[in-house]
């Protein structure tokens, strides 16, 4: 009995590809069985039954596929260009892909959010069709994805090649960002380590007028130790504040950390809340506590510094992809002053030994820094101009030297004054160069320029207590005003930005960036140099035939 279909009839074409025959010569059962299986119904012993077609999903009608060919002519013939708005993966729009196709907000932050194992459990399909969809996006027509910036840890030149700005924070023209930069991100994503700054200025000046009130080479001052108590206790504040905001951002932003910590320049504030609690040690308040310091807090401060350098100085030793000569900036030097500063609390706490070893490594490692930023190698990424005020920083190692040396072997002998030489020569060569501190947009890395000044200071008065004379106090009370009258600067600044003019804390570009560069960067100077050099090797071949043809002409006729 015949059935008859209920369906009404489609036409619908095979778009199976054809393959070309490669054996012209083939065995007519080989063929039969080919086709048997290609039509089960036509041939073959199972002839009379009729088998479901299982290749359906293989086949499409004749509009679709005439609908679908146009899309695809369409969309090659149109040139997608890369918006630098954040929304876009190699010039997929992202915004519906990463929010799950929805018209909800315009970036995705959760991407920088903590991975746990909690979250994963209670979103497992919505993150894995996420990742799929990026993935499938940043995916090119070779199969290689395009951009892992995601999955994948940044490299460090990748900073250098995308980043320009005093601090490596500002995005190049020609790159693009993971988050959109018109829309405010949220608060812990804008909190930078670098608010350290802040916590380094402030305990290197309750230092500064510690040494003030109690040196005999500015006793005729008469400065109340009070101004150090209330430069203490604002430092402590400054520092239990940042240090708790950063560790919510630790808490719900751990990616958007290991971003900061793979960044060639902030990686070094991560060991600035460990020198600004030695700074805070030595410079306690004598009304707080007149004990000796005891050496569990030199344990307890440097511990963790000492760990943390031995994984640094390991990259710069190893000779992988962030050795020295490749990440080495200005900010390196805060990798190294805590050594010196880390002596200077073990000398204090009695542990001469341990302070002469910290002293060593720190000045071994500063030779090595110095030596490489001033050689400038061929391998060494280049460093944009803008990054130049921060070459402050190259004062503050020499100058904690000399302070450390002093308070290890009680004399301000030959060995400390070198160091403090040094420091003050750099120091001179940084004021007749005073343009470089200029024109720049105020950000809370300027407070990281006023703690090697501070220190420089110090050390300056350590030196007018050995060679106590005019110029030696009046070069102490020179620089002491200077980098107390910055640091006010620098405090009034941050509060109008912070709460008057809300700008303190603007987008964190720096972190968003990709992996990969998105685009391909077209060099057409360098085309039209080529072509102009092909123009002048040509007439200068013609020029040179011509005259080899002059003088056979010549024989010719002679």
């Amino acid at each position: 009995m015949e059935q008859k279909q209920s369906t009404p009839r489609s036409n619908f074409a095979d778009i199976n590809e054809v393959v070309p025959e490669e054996d012209a010569e083939q065995e007519p059962q080989q063929q039969d069985n080919n086709n048997n299986k290609r039509f089960p119904g036509s041939r073959g012993p199972n002839r009379g039954r009729q088998r479901p077609y299982r290749g359906f999903s293989r086949q499409v009608s004749l509009e679709t596929g005439f609908s679908v060919l146009n899309r695809e002519s369409k969309g090659r013939s149109e040139k997608k260009s890369l918006p630098r708005s954040g929304r876009s993966f190699a010039g997929f729009e992202t915004r519906g892909i990463i929010n799950g196709g929805g018209d909800g907000r315009k970036g995705d932050f959760s991407i920088f959010r903590t991975k746990s194992t909690l979250s994963k459990q209670n979103s497992l399909l919505p993150s894995v069709i996420r990742e799929r969809d990026i993935e499938n996006s940043l995916r090119g027509e070779d199969g290689e994805t395009k951009d892992e910036s995601i999955n994948e840890n940044v490299s460090a030149g990748r900073y250098f090649a995308a980043l320009r700005g005093p601090e490596l924070d500002e995005v190049k023209d020609n790159e693009d960002i993971l988050l959109p930069k018109e829309e405010q991100w949220p608060f812990l994503l804008r909190f930078p380590i670098g608010c350290y700054g802040i916590c380094l200025g402030l305990s290197s000046q309750a230092v500064l007028w510690l040494a003030l009130a109690k040196s005999p080479a500015t006793h005729f001052l008469h400065i109340p130790p009070v101004i150090n108590l209330v430069l203490w206790l604002l430092a402590l504040v400054a520092l239990v504040s940042v240090s708790f905001t950063y560790m919510l951002k630790c808490i719900f932003y751990f990616e958007a950390i290991k971003r900061e910590y793979f960044h060639p320049v902030r990686v070094n504030f991560f060991f600035a809340p460990w020198v600004v609690c030695m700074f805070l040690a030595i410079s306690v308040p004598p009304v707080l506590t007149r004990k000796p310091l005891h050496p569990a807090i030199w344990c307890v401060f440097m511990g963790p510094y000492f760990f943390l350098e031995l994984k640094i100085y390991g990259q710069w030793l190893s000779g992988g992809r962030r050795r020295l000569c490749k990440v080495a900036n200005p900010s390196s030097h805060l990798s190294i002053v805590g050594n010196f500063v880390g002596a200077i609390l073990a000398s204090k706490v009695g542990w001469n030994e341990a302070a002469k070893f910290l002293w060593a490594v720190g000045f071994a490692h500063y030779l090595v820094v110095f030596v490489t930023l001033y050689q400038r190698l061929p391998t060494s990424e280049a460093l944009p101009k803008e990054l130049h005020p921060v070459y402050s920083m190259f004062i503050a190692a020499p100058s904690a030297a000399s302070i450390a040396w002093n308070t290890i072997y009680g004399q301000f002998d030959g060995c400390s004054r070198t160091c403090f030489f040094i420091a003050l020569f750099l120091y001179i060569s940084l004021v007749v160069r005073i343009n470089f501190f200029t024109g720049f947009k105020f950000s809370v890395a300027w407070w990281s320029y006023t703690f090697p000044m501070t220190t420089a200071s110090v050390a300056t008065i350590k030196y007018a207590e050995a060679v106590p004379c005019f110029t030696s106090r009046a070069l102490a009370l020179t620089l002491s005003f200077i980098s107390s009258a910055m640091v006010c600067v620098l405090f009034v600044s941050t509060l109008l930005h912070g709460f008057v003019w809300q700008s303190l804390f603007p987008n964190d570009l720096a972190i968003a960036i990709t992996n990969k560069r998105l685009t391909k960067e077209k060099k057409p100077l360098k085309r039209a140099y080529d072509l102009k050099r092909w123009g002048k090797q040509a007439l200068s071949k013609k020029i040179s035939a011509e005259k080899d043809i002059e003088p056979e002409d010549e024989s010719h006729h002679g």
